[in-house]
């Protein structure tokens, strides 16, 4: 029988990742300064609290719900670039989603999809211009397969930013000068995908 998810799964992934983010935010940070305004880390950490907060007082009924309440207050919350992409990607993911009250693997991963395409239409970006996109891509396709593998994907897809020259955001107005740093965004959503896998490992759901 296929495993399926409702609310409760998506709240407390994103509270995990949250606490992630909040971890991770002065690397965040780091890697920003690089190539971007060094405030990656703490508008992230800012944005993701708010969105654990407000789960834990006002949790949602359904999947998609849940995601684009996090969609919504990150934009609220969250400044600069970051905040609108990623509450674009959680909102268009929820959307995508419907009001299903639990839903499969794959459906998440075609909900993640939609999501990553509003994301990619948003900032007229692709895979290869050193954005976000560089690891959401192939985490969303490589969920299909497992929670493990879009972990997998997308940690090898923020990684795989390091010797590219960034050609959106930022980061492109420094030219050669962006090659040899790894891409705050792609790092980020390394961290989201990161907590999506542990989070279905602590249900026993390796795949």
């Amino acid at each position: 029988m296929t495993e399926t998810y409702g609310a409760e799964f998506l709240a407390r992934w994103l509270t995990a990742a949250a606490e992630d983010v909040d971890r991770e935010a002065d690397r965040l940070t780091d890697l920003d300064s690089a190539i971007g305004d060094a405030d990656h880390g703490a508008n992230l950490k800012r944005g993701f609290a708010a969105v654990a907060e407000t789960l834990a007082k006002e949790p949602p009924g359904t999947p998609g719900a849940v995601l684009t309440t996090a969609g919504r207050q990150l934009i609220s919350t969250v400044g600069g670039a970051s905040g609108p992409l990623y509450g674009t990607l959680l909102r268009s993911a929820g959307k995508a989603l419907g009001d299903e009250e639990r839903v499969g693997r794959e459906r998440l991963a075609e909900a993640f999809g939609a999501g990553v395409e509003a994301v990619a239409r948003l900032g007229g970006a692709q895979v290869g211009d050193k954005t976000m996109l560089d690891a959401l891509v192939p985490a969303a396709e490589a969920l299909r397969e497992s929670f493990a593998a879009a972990r997998a994907a997308a940690e090898e897809g923020a990684l795989a930013t390091v010797p590219l020259r960034a050609r959106k955001g930022r980061a492109s107005y420094l030219g050669e000068r962006s090659v040899g740093h790894q891409d705050p965004g792609a790092t980020s959503s390394a961290l989201l995908f990161a907590a999506l896998a542990d989070t279905a490992a602590e249900e026993g759901e390796e795949g």
